[in-house]
């Protein structure tokens, strides 16, 4: 296979587990997954109350050079989040909004990008879902080659193409294609039990007793002393 290759495939992870995997959101679906595969902070929505999950389209690109985010819309369909990489740390600006029309026109639901982004006002007009490491006005050029739909690293998460990812305003996490449906049965079922707890506590109770955390809190030799001082000795 050549070093620089544009893979063509229809391999997505299962529609429902997607979809119940969007609404219960990052921070459930990464409790559910046993807390792996979520990505480092860096990456953060450009505005806030976005929330996406889809297919991930995955690219491999030089620092400075949005060459193959071009080659990649082609590859790109409905349901799909676009993962755009790059071999070094990068914040320069190789996504805007004429690359979010192109996506948008293809059903593309979002762009999740470990370098910069601009064009904010006009995304976020758009309505255009996308995370990134950075804001940044720097332009790029188009002349370097890499890759489409290969296995590449998110800010310090493994995603390879047809993965599920995951983003809110909590993070972004991906969830590996074979596991999906299993993490979402999880997720759903995490939910619920969160579901009964909020109701507990909403009723008074505290997680303090509900989770078990006296009996803890006594074995780790952590006491309690009530306190003896009037107002007037605090004051002095």
């Amino acid at each position: 296979m050549s070093r620089h290759v544009i893979v063509r495939t229809g391999r997505g992870p299962d529609p429902e587990a997607v979809a119940v995997l969007g609404r219960t959101g990052v921070a459930t679906a990464h409790e559910a997954m046993g807390r792996r595969g979520l990505t480092a902070p860096v990456l953060r929505p450009i505005y806030p109350g976005a929330r996406v999950a889809g297919r991930a389209v995955t690219v491999l690109s030089q620092p400075g050079d949005n060459l193959m985010i071009h080659a990649s819309i082609e590859q790109c369909g409905p349901g799909d989040v676009l993962v755009v990489t790059t071999t070094s740390l990068s914040t320069d600006g190789m996504f805007g909004e004429l690359f979010a029309t192109q996506l948008t026109a293809r059903g593309v639901r979002g762009l999740v990008i470990d370098a910069g982004v601009r064009d904010v006002a006009e995304l976020t007009a758009m309505g255009f879902p996308a995370w990134s490491r950075a804001i940044c006005a720097q332009g790029t050029v188009k002349a370097t080659p890499g890759s489409v739909n290969v296995p590449v690293v998110l800010a310090g998460a493994l995603v390879h193409p047809g993965d599920v990812i995951v983003a809110d305003d909590d993070g972004v996490l991906c969830v590996p294609r074979a596991e999906a449906p299993d993490i979402a049965a999880k997720a759903l079922a995490r939910e619920a039990a969160e579901q009964e707890k909020r109701a507990k506590f909403q009723a008074g109770e505290l997680g303090l007793d509900l989770y078990g955390m006296r009996e803890v809190l006594a074995r780790l030799g952590v006491t309690y002393a009530d306190d003896t001082t009037t107002d007037g000795d605090r004051d002095g």
